[in-house]
């Protein structure tokens, strides 16, 4: 009886909280309670890099007003596409091993809708290219002469995109014409040396950006200038939708750096949000895609390669992790602008 009368009592207790809006599962004692974000709590946004700090801070214009995702993602890495001084995206950006710029960039948003563009020239916001793609065309990529001609018909202008240092710095490569890329010399241009100089063995690197905003709604941009003298017409991950980016409304978002190679081998940013619907936190699933690429090959061979994930799930939750050690992540939202440090597999 006595268990009866406990049973009634929990009942009538459980339909006050119920009716009076109370969370039952709100953890005690000041314990951090989960939430989904929702139009009252801080949109984020997180991107690639140390350079990703200045294209979160532009991409939060949008969010902090209640803007779509989509649009903060687009107005976020068009900042790198537009820096002359950022030599691995859009303007500026260091050129195939015959002197062509050539620019690669995808777009996905919360309905799954993408677009894409490869191999594009003379056009310094390839994402809002992949944009138009994605929103008024039937397919999901163009690539060279194709993905130029529909640009310029949709109000595009051409533009030189090779720049003086850009032209420069080729023509003393091609010298020698050895291609070698290196680990982590994305970074380089943006963290000096002892000697106060910007690092000059910056020969690949991308922005990859995913956000969330106030309405629980994801979307991810990534944009990209490949590999520096990269053979003509090479394309890397960046405007493949699954390897360099991918949205899934229900789960997360993830984007990926570093040797486009490696993350086409095992569809990377898919396989991240395939991961994180396991259950895996950001973090988490970045390191079992970056253990994938590893078991793969060995450290030798991979001493010099450079890959790394990042991630955002449903809850507003963020990760990274890296190959090797150097890949930094930059995060904005309505409480901190930081740049992290990703863990990584090798030292």
């Amino acid at each position: 009886m006595s268990d009866r009368r406990s049973f009634l009592k929990f009942s009538v207790l459980t339909s006050a909280l119920l009716a009076s809006g109370k969370n039952l599962f709100a953890h005690s004692h000041g314990e951090p309670k989960i939430t989904i974000p929702s139009s009252k709590d801080s949109p984020i946004v997180i991107s690639t890099w140390d350079f990703g700090k200045a294209a979160n801070a532009a991409a939060w214009e949008v969010l902090k007003r209640n803007g779509r995702a989509l649009d903060a993602v687009e107005t976020g890495v068009k900042i790198p596409e537009a820096d002359p001084t950022n030599q691995s995206v859009g303007l500026g950006g260091r050129p195939d091993r015959d002197g062509h710029v050539t620019l690669d960039a995808c777009i996905m948003d919360e309905k799954g809708n993408c677009g894409s563009v490869a191999c594009l020239e003379h056009i310094v916001h390839p994402i809002s290219v992949a944009r138009n793609v994605m929103e008024n065309t039937k397919h999901v990529m163009l690539v060279g002469e194709g993905a130029l001609q529909f640009a310029l018909a949709n109000g595009f202008h051409k533009e030189n995109l090779l720049t003086a240092k850009s032209e420069q710095e080729w023509k003393e490569w091609l010298k020698e014409s050895k291609y070698e890329p290196h680990k982590n010399i994305e970074n380089e241009p943006y963290r000096k040396g002892k000697d106060g100089k910007a690092g000059d063995k910056n020969n690949h690197d991308t922005i990859g950006m995913v956000a969330l905003d106030a309405n629980g709604d994801l979307s991810g941009a990534c944009t990209t200038s490949g590999m520096a003298y990269k053979m003509r017409g090479r394309v890397g991950d960046s405007p493949i939708i699954g390897a360099g980016l991918f949205v899934d409304n229900e789960v997360g978002a993830a984007t990926s750096t570093g040797v486009g190679e490696e993350v086409i081998r095992i569809v990377g940013s898919h396989l991240v949000v395939e991961l994180m619907r396991q259950g895996l936190n950001p973090e988490q699933a970045c390191k079992k895609a970056v253990e994938r690429i590893a078991a793969r090959s060995t450290p030798e061979k991979l001493k010099d390669t450079q890959v790394g994930f990042l991630a955002l799930n449903k809850k507003g939750e963020f990760g990274g992790f890296a190959l090797q050690t150097g890949f930094s992540f930059a995060v904005k939202n309505g409480n901190e602008e930081k740049v992290y440090e990703a863990k990584s597999l090798f030292n």
